[in-house]
């Protein structure tokens, strides 16, 4: 800094004083001097005085001019210290050191940051350190809707834009800015005039002058309503990913659950499933199947091939050919497949049914489920219940029932290929007696022995039938009188020959039998099984234990007349 001169004052008083101090030395040289006159001595004394005047007068000058220099220096300085930091840009010559030039760049530099803080797209303000608005860029009416003259007008600017949630904390941050940090970021929302809410990334600096102390509070402000949208956009979309995450292993878990409770279901029930994709790849199958077609426990099928399964297969059904064109036939269609029985090399018989597994959209299936079914013993169940009801439980030959099915049939066959039909009937003679002396134990051994003796007898295409009691008959296809009566005679034979032992006595029986033969004697079932019973009868009045062959048709109304 540049000294300053002395006032005028100080240089009129010391000017007295010097006048004052030339006169006492005058008057003292006057006394002194004898020589010399009164006026000479007072204008020695004025000289004196005069020359002492103009002394401090061009030392208060000096002065004067020196101090000028030094503060015209010291304003030129601070001129072009203001100038460089207000201007954006140093010229390429620096201005000369004349005030004035100084000046106008100091102002160009202004008008440039002016410029510059008029056309801020982000928020920028100045605060004391009291928390009052000082300053604040236009950018805060396209923010928030207030201009920048209510916000200078407000009691608390904070309070104005801050909305009230985060308006603590940002005075906090504020305060802490004031009391030394050296600056505090965060994002806020602000509050605009039509009530709607901006987010801002805010940034709260100290704001300095020539000390380091601070001399107020700068806020800077960026807009970042767009991010947030973004952000709130993004945390609905993983919010709602995480809810369909969450709902997805929700069902994903009762899926597997509902697998689990369907496959434990599937593998207590009996019947065999498979499932095939749309490539004819094992997709899923449970332990019956396994077990049906005598894979190990163990066996792993998933993504075996059909054609590989069909030739394991092969070896164990009884014909594998008809079974494969079978398949072909059923992946050619498009309907639930009728039952298909399939006989097994060790007496097993299994049926299949296939159906195509419908797609949820589309036609086209997404693949196919086999049902296998072990029918062995069901077949058994319908063999032994056609038995019970075709066969005499007693002697194991065809009842009665099946007897009039027999001949009908063979009467249709024998009528389509013109042949002849024989029919004996058989009645025990003697049979009662034993049966009431002996009891129905000995009855019931009488007829094992003679249908098993009988039954030895008889060729492979005739049927030996028990018709109810002690009542037989014998349905012989194909043949003629002659063998017929040979017949007749065979079994009569082998009857008479049979002897039994109860309670120590040997007893014996023998039959009357009548022979009929279509279509001589008959043209139909009912017809022949009565000219049978006449001969038959005629064998019982001519003596019993011997045959009699009809000579009668029965649409005759004349009485049989038998031949022994």
């Amino acid at each position: 800094m540049v000294k300053a001169p002395p006032s005028p004052r100080a240089v009129a008083i010391a000017s007295g004083a010097l006048a004052a101090l030339a006169a006492g030395i005058v008057a003292t040289a006057g006394t002194q001097l004898d020589g010399l006159s009164a006026a000479a001595a007072a204008g020695l004394a004025m000289a004196a005085v005069a020359g002492a005047v103009a002394w401090i007068v061009q030392r208060h000058a000096e002065a004067c001019s020196r101090h000028h220099a030094g503060a015209a220096a010291d304003f030129a300085d601070r001129l072009e210290s203001l100038g460089a930091r207000a201007r954006l840009v140093t010229p390429p010559e620096r201005p000369p050191r004349d005030p004035l030039a100084l000046m106008d760049a100091a102002e160009i530099g202004v008008t440039q940051l002016r410029e510059l803080a008029q056309g801020v797209h982000g928020l920028e303000a100045i605060f004391g350190l009291d928390g009052h608005l000082m300053w604040i860029s236009p950018s805060i009416e396209r923010l928030t809707g207030w201009s920048p003259e209510a916000c200078l007008a407000a009691p608390d600017a904070i309070t104005l834009l801050v909305h009230e949630s985060d308006r603590g904390y940002c005075q906090r941050m504020a305060k802490r800015v004031a009391e030394g940090s050296e600056g505090e970021d965060f994002e806020m929302r602000l509050l605009r005039e039509d009530g709607r809410i901006c987010w801002v990334a805010c940034h709260w600096r100290p704001l300095r002058a020539m000390s380091s102390a601070p001399a107020g509070l700068r806020m800077s402000a960026e807009d970042i309503q767009a991010r947030k949208e973004t952000e709130y956009k993004l945390l609905e979309t993983v919010t709602e990913l995480r809810r369909a995450q969450a709902l997805r292993e929700r069902y994903l878990a009762r899926s597997n659950d509902e697998r689990q409770r369907l496959s434990a279901l599937l593998n207590v029930i009996r019947l065999g499933i498979l499932f095939m994709d749309r490539d004819h790849r094992v997709l899923y199958y449970n332990r019956a199947m396994l077990d049906i077609w005598g894979f190990p426990p163990d066996e792993n099928l998933i993504g075996v091939r059909d054609v590989v399964l069909q030739s394991r297969i092969a070896d164990l059904i009884e014909q594998p050919e008809t079974y494969i064109e079978h398949i072909e036939a059923v992946l050619r269609t498009y309907v639930v497949s009728e039952p298909y029985e399939v006989r097994f090399r060790n007496g097993h018989i299994v049926t299949d049914i296939s159906a195509v597994v419908e797609a949820v959209q589309g036609r086209r299936g997404i693949g196919r489920v086999w049902i296998y079914e072990d029918v062995t013993k069901q077949r058994g169940i319908e063999r032994r219940l056609v038995e019970l009801a075709e066969h005499d439980p007693l002697t194991g030959l065809f009842n009665r029932r099946r007897f009039h099915e027999e001949l009908d049939r063979l009467l249709a066959e024998a009528s389509r290929r013109e042949m002849q039909l024989g029919l004996l009937a058989i009645d025990l003679d003697g049979f009662k007696p034993i049966n009431d002396e002996f009891g129905h134990q000995a009855g019931d051994a009488v007829l094992v022995a003679l249908a098993s003796a009988v039954g030895d007898v008889v060729r492979r295409n005739e049927l030996f039938c028990r018709l109810g009691g002690d009542e037989f008959a014998l349905l012989v296809p194909d043949t003629n009188t002659s063998e017929l009566c040979e017949l007749a005679r065979r079994v009569l034979e082998v009857i008479t020959g049979l002897r039994f032992e109860f309670s120590g006595r040997t007893v014996g029986l023998s039959a009357s039998i009548g022979i009929a033969l279509y279509p001589q004697h008959a043209l139909d079932g009912e017809g022949l099984i009565a000219v049978a019973d006449q001969a038959m009868y005629a064998s019982k009045n001519a003596g019993r234990g011997r045959w009699t062959l009809a000579e009668q048709r029965a649409d005759e109304s004349a009485p049989a007349n038998p031949i022994e």
